[in-house]
């Protein structure tokens, strides 16, 4: 996608052909940054503190995280303790563990001399597996988008989102965005409303920033306005990403997403989630008792970052001193408050019947 003009991604390859470049999104949308990776530890913090976010995105990251840590120790050792580390920077996306899980299956079986070359080669992989699994998504989203815009004649499509499952969040096209850039791309009228997806801003720094690249129409709102406008008729479709999706349909992600549903559902306002299959946890049935909820640290509530009077960027305490934080990262949208779910293979229903029909050699695996 563009920044400035210019084609980007956001993971790839340093010059020197084995450290990694990501852009820092703790810098969005005041300051475009790339952040070189050159150690297990240099990934896993990327990944803890969010440098780098989103699902699809997150895995790449750990893929190219495990190719650093062979390259300094090859052993069966050096293999365990980086896929333990890195496992253990976020809990929510299964993303992570599934990309983990591809590099480890790819060099196991490999004398350690080799594991380094082939972790390299499995994590490009990756990588270019996400571009066509978001580019995928965003063609059968566009089709839901297209079918809207005939019935509007020439009013713009409004998309409804929350947090950021653009291309930021992945390694291109996106998630959630992929169908709006998809039919803006075609010429299709399409405007976005952008959740401020506090606590960490996700919507207002990135997703809008990104949009703006790319010279989407859109406008940001409080997380709480998304009911208002979906009363209103101003929302014709939600669509949203995941960070881990059940083998039932029921859906984690950013906190937040299940009151959207809450009010689409009462609104009559179809709500799709963006699912490419990584995201899908085929090992759980129920998602209110077994998707892992992170809690994240009291200072993304307590504090607000943006720029200051000076220019420069700071943040504000907006809580009182001594009062109490928590701030769980995601809840749980169940299968039923979801319209459908749009993976690279099509659209289905969020059931274990329909993700079944898109992914039949997944069926009845646990």
């Amino acid at each position: 996608m563009n920044v400035a003009g210019i084609p980007n991604r956001t993971i790839r390859l340093h010059a020197d052909g084995w450290s990694v470049e990501v852009i820092d999104q703790t810098l969005l949308p005041h300051e475009f940054c790339l952040a070189r990776l050159q150690t297990l530890a240099d990934a896993g913090r990327a990944i803890a503190d969010m440098v780098v976010r989103g699902a699809p995105l997150i895995g790449a990251t750990a893929a190219y995280g495990m190719a650093l840590a062979l390259r300094q120790d090859g052993s069966d050792a050096g293999l365990a303790r980086a896929y333990a580390w890195l496992l253990a920077a976020r809990p929510t996306a299964v993303n992570l563990r599934w990309a983990l899980d591809e590099i480890r299956t790819a060099t196991a079986k490999l004398p350690p001399a080799q594991r380094t070359d082939a972790a390299y080669r499995r994590a490009a992989q990756i990588c270019d597996e996400d571009v066509a699994l978001c580019s995928a998504i965003g063609e059968h989203g566009k089709r839901i988008i297209e079918e809207i815009s005939k019935r509007k004649g020439s009013s713009p499509v409004n998309v409804l989102t929350h947090c950021n499952a653009g291309w930021l969040a992945t390694v291109d096209w996106g998630t959630a965005l992929a169908p709006v850039y998809k039919s803006h791309d075609a010429g299709i009228a399409v405007h976005a409303w952008v959740d401020e997806t506090r606590p960490r801003n996700q919507g207002a720094s990135l997703t809008a920033w990104e949009l703006g690249q790319h010279g989407v129409p859109h406008h940001v709102i409080v997380d709480n306005a998304g009911g208002h406008l979906m009363q209103h008729g101003a929302v014709d479709v939600c669509f949203v990403g995941t960070d881990r999706t059940t083998a039932t349909g029921d859906v984690g992600n950013k906190i937040g997403t299940y009151l959207k549903a809450l009010a689409a559902r009462d609104c009559q306002v179809p709500f799709y989630v963006c699912l490419p299959s990584p995201s899908i946890d085929w090992t759980i049935r129920d998602g209110l008792a077994e998707i892992p909820i992170e809690e994240r640290g009291v200072d993304e509530v307590r504090l607000v970052r943006g720029l200051g009077p000076d220019g420069k960027p700071t943040s504000v305490l907006v809580t009182p001193p001594h009062s109490p934080v928590a701030n769980p990262g995601f809840d749980v949208t169940p299968a039923r408050l979801v319209t459908g779910l749009i993976t690279e293979r099509g659209v289905c229903p969020a059931s274990a019947d329909g993700l079944a029909q898109r992914f039949p050699e997944r069926a009845g695996r646990r």
